[in-house]
């Protein structure tokens, strides 16, 4: 059994891992970015309460690669002007929420197996060699028909660095951007570096906003990344499959959690049920619909306050279900939800 993936970023990388466990060198890898330059817009903050036992499964120990444990995150509901002075943003405590190298845990998930770098193939040359394509790149979804419904958000990122002692917070904070639309982040790497980007749906407050922060905070750019990110649901991004030999993986078919936009935890879920079912495509379609079905209430609540079209009476019932879910998985989320805090945000 010949097996391709094609995008190595999280679910790539863990995919890569445990196939070639099982199947010796029949499985390669494909990445269209060189090795120099392989990166991703992605602010590497996931909760290390799921990712531990997942990076086990590759043999790796998470703890060697966490770079900063949150103890709080402020959301900023105005603007950084007063998120030091207890206005305007909720403080939310941060119970196993870390940023992580994503970077490195991926090249260590990739140790040892067979990539080729700098090229995506044609999907028939694949089809011709392989039995079995992996599409696992993400947005751009190569290999796959083209979703049902579209939704996507642009993003874009830094890598900073500020001068000892002169980092603008010293844990995470983000800033919500009008009707929900998006919201900047400032995460902290350790030693003076930090992530900070914004993606913003209605592409108004994103550049602006890093802009500003930029000038007002002073550091040296390192590195600048930026592409959208899927945020459509499972639900809303089939076929999972085509031609019987295609099957796709992580954002490739949806797996980003609409609310925070964070890809890195379900997408890994995700490339785990693809192993489980590798040769049994209509139960791994069942279970990506199953795992990830409050997605779809997420993203239809994200939307509606979007496009302006949110009741708080009318669809508090949506409000109520995506904090249940929330609550109820806590450690996944690696943060204290209440209740206080969603209302707050489903006001902005």
């Amino acid at each position: 059994m010949k097996i391709a993936v094609v995008g190595i970023g999280v679910a790539g990388a863990y995919l890569m891992d445990r196939l070639s466990q099982d199947h010796d060198n029949s499985v390669m890898g494909f990445e269209r970015m060189h090795e120099s330059q392989h990166d991703a817009v992605c602010a590497w903050a996931t909760s290390k309460n799921v990712m531990s036992d997942l990076a086990k499964n590759c043999g790796l120990n998470f703890e060697e690669y966490i770079m900063h444990s949150g103890k709080h995150m402020k959301v900023d509901l105005k603007d950084i002007r007063t998120a030091d002075k207890g206005e305007n943003y909720i403080d939310i405590e941060l119970n196993g929420m870390v940023i992580y190298d994503k970077l490195k845990l991926i090249r260590d998930m990739i140790k040892g197996t067979t990539i080729e770098f700098g090229r995506v193939p044609r999907k028939d040359s694949l089809e011709a060699d392989f039995d079995i394509i992996i599409d696992s790149t993400g947005f751009h979804r190569n290999y796959l028909p083209k979703p049902k419904e579209e939704f996507w958000i642009p993003c874009i990122q830094y890598k900073v660095k500020y001068e000892l002692n002169k980092t603008p917070f010293d844990d995470l904070y983000l800033r919500a951007f009008p009707s929900m639309a998006g919201y900047f982040w400032y995460f902290p790497l350790g030693n003076g570096y930090a992530h900070i980007g914004a993606g913003d749906f209605e592409r108004k407050q994103n550049n602006k906003f890093v802009e500003d922060f930029l000038k007002r905070y002073k550091c040296q750019i390192i590195k600048k990344v930026g592409r959208p990110v899927r945020i459509s649901p499972p639900k809303n991004c089939e076929p999972f499959t085509d031609r019987n030999k295609v099957v796709g993986v992580g954002e490739s078919i949806g797996t980003v959690y609409p609310l925070l936009g964070e890809g890195i935890i379900p997408s890994t879920w995700c490339a785990n049920m693809l192993v489980q079912n590798l040769h049994d495509r209509e139960n791994y379609r069942r279970e990506v619909l199953k795992k990830f079905e409050i997605y779809s209430t997420v993203f239809n609540f994200i939307r509606s306050k979007i496009y302006h079209k949110f009741n708080f009476l009318k669809d508090s019932y949506k409000l109520l279900k995506i904090y249940n879910h929330m609550k109820k998985e806590e450690d996944r989320y690696g943060m204290k939800v209440r209740m206080t805090d969603m209302i707050k945000i489903s006001k902005i």
